[in-house]
């Protein structure tokens, strides 16, 4: 079967607007639901990271408030512990995509602050895009395409796109401590932002791009991913 490739963040932190750094990561739920829609389906998973950092996890996402119930998240907690990718990336500067057949951002926080200023995953975006193949991106995993606009317009402009919203930021009580907010500098890439109801389930496919507002989104969109594959 096919390898997908999750490029994921390397980072603990995002850096707020007082200079605080608050403590995050990846999205437990945004690599669990993905991670297992794609094994059960005989996909191989590799994990990519800056440097290849073993990617660290938001603690909060663990909770059973962020997961629906203490059930779900022993199940979530159960499918990182037995993720044997997770604990052996590769570096994000030798990825080559001819290697994969689709390419998934999860979020959290993280990426806001490596990922969206990272030059070799915004190459891999650009090559990605223009390849054909299956790119998705989630809740704030699209910050990574910030970095595709670092030395002129971005490709991704003009595509119609969702992300973690400024409502869902607001919402979540870091809105006012942040430095910049995702959705309003997607806007400003150019992208055809959309967005549904905060925390329920929401994509946009556009062309190749395929991107999920929020964890919610995460598992609906591994399965349009598959469905392309």
């Amino acid at each position: 079967m096919a390898k997908i490739l999750f490029v994921m963040t390397g980072a603990d932190h995002w850096t707020l607007s007082s200079g605080a750094k608050h403590h995050t990561g990846y999205w437990a739920d945004e690599f669990a639901a993905p991670y297992q829609v794609f094994t059960e389906a005989g996909h191989d998973v590799v994990v990519a990271t800056p440097a290849a950092v073993v990617p660290p996890v938001d603690l909060g996402s663990l909770a059973p408030n962020a997961n629906g119930g203490e059930a779900e998240a022993n199940k979530v907690a159960e499918i990182i512990e037995g993720a044997d990718p997770l604990a052996h990336p590769v570096p994000l500067a030798d990825v080559r995509l001819d290697d994969f057949a689709a390419v998934y951002y999860p979020g959290g926080h993280g990426p806001m602050e490596d990922l969206a200023v990272n030059p070799d995953s915004a190459a891999l975006l650009v090559e990605t895009l223009n390849s054909g193949k299956p790119l998705a991106l989630v809740c704030h995993g699209p910050a990574a395409l910030l970095a595709t606009a670092a030395d002129g317009p971005s490709p991704f402009a003009g595509y119609r796109l969702t992300a973690f919203s400024d409502a869902e930021e607001r919402l979540g009580g870091l809105a006012d401590k942040a430095k910049w907010l995702l959705e309003d500098r997607l806007i400003e890439l150019g992208a055809d932002y959309r967005s549904g109801e905060p925390f329920a389930p929401f994509l946009e496919s556009d062309r190749n791009l395929h991107t999920g507002q929020n964890p919610a989104s995460a598992g609906p969109l591994a399965s349009a991913v598959l469905d392309v594959l």
